[in-house]
């Protein structure tokens, strides 16, 4: 979509970035006026500027409108860019001006699938929000005047058109394949990864901006795709021609696509010496992820992802115009570096899974063979390692590292191409990691032929590699890892990629190579020529040498200024700030909605059923009747519940086969089961079927939600997510299955969980608990603690901590009391130590582990288990109210399925009613405003214009400014005035005696003829004398005002005959008294005290820009 850029110069400059539909408008606004939080700007913080540059100087404001091109008037811009931009990378401060940066020159160079294009940004362009300084100063280093002066965005238009960002308007570039959905939306800001999102610094004030719209104005703000996201690193789709295509498309015979997308990470960015190493919230430099696309047209697609980052200790690196002479320098001890080393890799494993370090580094080299020992024992000390360190399966963790000395393996005559001996040593952890895998699958009769992808595979951990720099060795190792996925991929579907496919996608990982390299180091890659062609040649050696010597003279001369531009480009400069945009209006109405939404919101009462069974592997109740724990006999209040989640355990028999793969047909055999048995209920009861609304599974925990069918309209946002808790997170046999959902306005989550077994394992059911509580992520990155209202149910495995004769006797003498007293759970979480801020209702029910099957008998086995309660459902929330809690009588398993029923509160809004009141107030606001916006000609407009004329109080009037000066203006307020309003109810009945046609027929000059005495009367004095005020237009006031537009007097009159018991109350000194003036109702001062102290005293007060000042005259 084209978007062109308009300027107005006059009154106030403004540029404009409009569509077909819509326009961005952006103004420049000349001066600070904060005013009270009713509406006006001060209500959204105005362009919060703060001192930047030499003398404390603070950066311009500028104001943001966006509307529909029938609402604003354009008639005055011009065309200030010939040829249309494809959007804004943002606004940045330079030199204490403010730019709009906007995309000039793209070009597409990626399709991921179709419909999912990648350009490349090949030229940005930088206009000037609060000056024309640099309207005809170029911009482009070739046309530089000869007095040298340059444009102040000259570095950053040279950074951003360097062919290494890239952005889509399609899908969201920042996520990997496997981390977002083909129905996820273009550009929604919620869901992109700001650790790759190059320009958020930029594009923060637009977002922020955005989120003060209404949706629909957001939705069609995204949808212009004036803001766009970018990435930096590499891009580039190849096309592989049908013939030589591994997996061929036989109906179609249309050619497929091999894809490398890298997305270079900007939290720790900079050049090669300038950042090396972690820093303290765990980034690493130079920390890529690279994912590989093979797309084919029959809709079956693969994705494969890596990812490299430097060695993370704190370490440092000089530059040295000597070749090898750059001395590595660890700076931190390794006690100070550990936290900082674990948190890096507890993120990876939240993101990726299982991680597996590749360790490129040289054995002997004496700085990276002191890097290798120290990262080996981080490795062994991290936390993701602890928990194995007993075991003796290492292979298990979900750390390993492998060590693979690059530069001795390859020095031998077998070359670079010894290199593939890595082969061998990762292979295990590769068939163990898998990859994504998507085919194109029918969604039912209902579909009518429509064809959307269905996952069949998901990659469940990374490589992360590594050498000093993380560039050359590290991409020709990748490349071979990537090669490995895909004969992988190939393999299982039994087919073989011929050599041309493997040419092609050599060639593609040597450019990804070059592109990083040139990034970080300033050159291209080296030992590029062997990753293109697969041997090394003499013209490839010598193009190495030649980017070594230029990256020496790079690193020393021109990496500081190349990572001053990046830093200003991140926002990462001292003294520098973020511009700040506010929209008044939008504000307003947000606040005003909020003070109102009682009008538009209103609150409902639904039942909730969830029932948790661990069905010990078994099938042999699935036709059995399940209505005793499904429908249970309560009252009417507890029938037909909304929705009902239904959780189990060992669904299949856990053996070494079965925990490393997740087989659905058991699961679905029991879907049907409680399908049948909820609907026979419902219809023995004459109400509303069931549906099946999402289930999941991870190995032996499913966890399927059923609701009525009318729920179906109030539901959305449906997902599930799993995590692995078995073998420290590397098998499914224990772990979690979570589906939340948006029910109305209030969000709910399900959790099913099957955490460690055995008597004294109850420290690793806390940490499985944590595990799954903190590592579990739905899209967007959302946890299960951010639900309104959440529910776990499961075999949780924590045990009553009494011995088994004594556990039994209890039983026998029905004392549930003392067996709780005891329960692990119970315990642990009146000790804080898991489920923290849970509720568990009272257990009224006998423990339901472990039976004989198909009898109520506790074991009697020889290795005769204590009975417990295993299987338990939690609560959080405050809008939740649990009914009911027991178990059923099914003996099939060695357990008691379990249930609970709950009311739970959601919260319902009127969207139209909300819309609608929302247009109602904006119009409303807008036209007390007097449409003094981004887009206003009004040449005397100032912000003061759009802060609105509320009174400060009851009774008063509203703030002055230059334009407004309400004893001018003949409005209400002087009727107001001479009612009395301003005025103490004592005087009411003096000033009462002035009509108001006298008062609006002396407004335009004095109102001190209005009282008995010429003077507006504020209070009494009983001694004689009476203090008054008059307020006078500023060329008639007595005393001259050095500033503001209002002058009071403060002196002494007679008092009337009968007014010495009309005394007012109010501050004891005349600095007090002006100190009241900016605080409450004129009317409430008593200036007797003052008038006796300073009997000749005369004051004067203004008020402007919320800052009052008073002087004595």
């Amino acid at each position: 979509m084209s978007i062109r850029v308009l300027l107005r110069a006059y009154p106030h400059r403004s540029i404009a970035l409009v569509t077909s539909s819509h326009a961005l408008v952006f103004r420049h606004s000349p001066s600070t006026v904060e005013s009270a939080a009713n509406g006006s700007l001060s209500a959204v913080p105005a362009v919060q500027v703060q001192p930047t540059g030499i003398g404390g100087s603070t950066a311009p404001r500028c104001i943001a409108e966006f509307s529909t091109l029938d609402s604003v008037d354009l008639s005055d811009f011009r065309t200030l860019v010939a040829v249309p931009v494809q959007g804004t990378l943002g606004l940045i401060t330079v030199n204490n001006d403010v730019f709009l940066c906007v995309v000039s020159g793209a070009a597409r160079v990626a399709t991921v699938r179709p419909g999912e294009t990648v350009q490349r940004i090949h030229a940005v362009e930088f206009h000037c929000l609060n000056s024309s300084e640099y309207d005809n100063v170029p911009i482009d280093e070739e046309d530089l005047p000869r007095d040298g002066y340059e444009h102040p965005c000259l570095a950053l238009k040279k950074l951003l058109s360097g062919g290494t960002f890239y952005y889509s308007t399609d899908f969201d570039l920042t996520n990997r394949l496997q981390d977002r959905t083909a129905e996820s939306a273009v550009f929604d800001i919620d869901t992109l990864d700001e650790g790759f999102l190059w320009n958020s610094y930029m594009i923060a004030p637009l977002v922020k901006f955005r989120s003060h719209l209404s949706s629909p104005e957001r939705e069609a703000l995204d949808s212009s795709r004036i803001l766009t996201s970018a990435i930096r690193g590499f891009a580039l789709t190849i096309t592989i021609p049908a013939p030589t295509s591994p997996a061929r498309d036989v109906r179609s015979g249309l050619p497929s696509t091999l894809t490398l997308i890298s997305r270079l990470s900007c939290r720790r960015a900079g050049t090669r010496f300038n950042a090396r190493g972690i820093d303290d919230d765990g980034n690493v430099a130079n920390f890529v992820e690279t994912e590989t696309v093979y797309w084919v047209p029959s809709g079956l697609c693969f994705s494969y992802t890596q990812i490299r980052g430097s060695v993370p200790i704190f370490w440092e690196q000089a530059t040295n115009i000597l070749p090898g002479q750059q001395k590595i320098q660890v700076t931190r001890s390794p006690e100070a570096t550990q936290p900082a080393f674990d948190k890096h890799f507890e993120g990876l494993e939240v993101d990726y899974g299982s991680i597996h370090i590749l360790n490129l580094l040289s054995e002997t080299k004496p700085g990276e063979a002191d890097l290798t020992h120290r990262y080996r024992n981080h490795v062994r000390k991290s936390p993701l390692n602890q928990a194995m360190e007993k075991r003796d399966s290492s292979d298990r963790h979900l750390l390993r590292e492998t060590e693979f000395d690059f530069h001795a393996e390859t020095k031998g005559p077998g070359g670079y191409e010894a290199a593939s001996m890595v082969r061998h040593l990762v292979k295990e952890a590769a068939d163990g990691f898998a990859f994504y895998m998507e085919e194109r699958a029918d969604d039912g009769p209902q579909a009518k032929g429509h064809r959307s992808p269905a996952v069949v595979l998901q990659q469940e951990g990374v490589f992360r590699t590594n050498c000093l720099d993380c560039l050359d060795r590290t991409n020709l190792i990748q490349t071979i890892i990537s090669q490995m996925a895909l004969e992988a991929f190939l393999e299982s579907r039994g087919e073989r990629a011929l050599p041309d496919f493997w040419m092609r996608h050599s060639s593609l990982w040597a450019d990804n190579g070059d592109a990083l390299s040139k990034i970080y180091a300033g050159t291209g890659a080296l030992k590029s020529s062997f990753t293109r062609h697969g041997k090394m040649s003499l013209a490839g050696a010598i193009a190495d040498a030649r980017k070594s010597a230029t990256r020496m003279y790079i690193n020393n001369f021109a990496d500081k200024a190349r990572q001053n531009t990046m830093d200003m480009l991140l926002g990462r400069l001292m003294g520098q700030a973020p511009v700040h945009l506010y929209d008044p209006i939008n504000d307003y109405v947000t606040s005003e909605l909020s003070r109102r939404a009682v009008e538009y919101s209103s609150n409902k009462s639904i039942k909730i059923l969830v029932g948790t069974f661990n069905l010990n592997g078994r099938t042999t109740g699935i036709n059995e009747d399940l209505s005793s724990w499904l429908c249970p006999d309560l009252d009417d209040s507890q029938q037909d519940p909304e929705i009902v989640a239904v959780g189990f355990q060992e669904i299949v028999e856990l053996s070494p086969q079965q925990i490393m793969s997740t087989d659905p047909a058991r699961r679905q055999a029991w879907e049907k089961a409680v399908m049948r048995t909820l609907n026979d209920h419902a219809k023995e009861r004459g109400s509303e079927e069931y549906v099946l609304l999402r289930s999941g599974q991870l190995v032996g925990a499913a966890l399927s939600v059923f609701v009525k069918v009318h729920v179906i309209q109030d539901v959305k946002n449906v997902e599930g997510s799993v995590k692995k808790t078995g073998l420290s997170g590397t098998a499914g046999n224990k772990g979690a299955v979570a589906i939340r959902m948006e029910y109305a306005n209030t969000q709910i989550c399900f959790v099913t969980a099957h955490l460690a077994a055995g008597f004294a394992n109850y420290e690793e059911r806390n940490r499985d608990y944590e595990t799954i509580s903190h590592g579990l992520r739905f899209q967007r990155n959302r946890s299960i603690e951010d639900h309104d209202t959440i529910i776990w149910l499961g075999d949780f495995n924590y045990r009553i901590g009494l011995g088994d004769e004594k556990v039994r006797k209890l039983i026998h003498m029905g004392d549930l009391d003392a067996l709780y007293e005891n329960d692990q759970l119970n315990l642990q979480m009146v000790a804080g130590l898991t489920f923290p801020y849970y509720s568990e209702a009272r257990i009224t029910f006998l423990p339901t582990y472990k039976y004989d099957p198909g009898t109520d008998t506790y074991d009697t086995s020889e290795k005769g288990r204590i009975p417990a309660w295993t299987d338990r459902v939690l609560r959080k929330g405050t809008n939740l109210r649990q009914i009911s809690y027991d178990t059923a009588p099914l003996r099939f398993s060695d357990h008691r399925p379990v249930y609970a029923t709950f009311h739970c509160t959601v919260s319902v809004l009127d969207e139209a009613l909300k819309n609608e009141m929302s247009r109602e107030i904006y119009e409303r606001r807008r036209g007390e405003v007097a449409g003094h916006l981004a887009n206003s000609k009004d040449d005397d407009t100032d912000d003061e214009d759009l802060i609105g004329y509320d009174a400060i109080a009851p009774g008063l009037p509203p703030a002055s400014s230059d334009r407004r000066k309400w004893w001018l203006d003949n409005s209400e307020y002087v009727d107001r005035l001479c009612d009395g309003c301003l005025l103490s109810r004592s005087s009411r009945a003096v000033h009462s005696q002035a009509s108001s046609r006298e008062c609006r027929s002396q407004s335009s000059t004095t109102i001190q003829s209005f009282c008995s005495h010429g003077r507006a009367r504020l209070g009494r004095c009983s001694e004689g004398g009476i203090v008054g005020f008059s307020v006078e237009p500023r060329q008639r006031a007595k005393a001259p005002t050095r500033v503001g537009p209002v002058a009071l007097r403060i002196e002494l009159c007679p008092l009337e005959h009968g007014e010495q018991d009309q005394i007012a109350k109010g501050p004891a000194t005349s600095w007090d008294l002006v100190q009241h003036v900016s605080k409450g109702p004129l009317a409430s001062w008593d200036f007797a005290q003052a008038a006796s102290k300073r009997p000749a005293a005369s004051w004067k007060w203004s008020r402007r820009a919320s800052t009052e000042r008073a002087t004595t005259t």
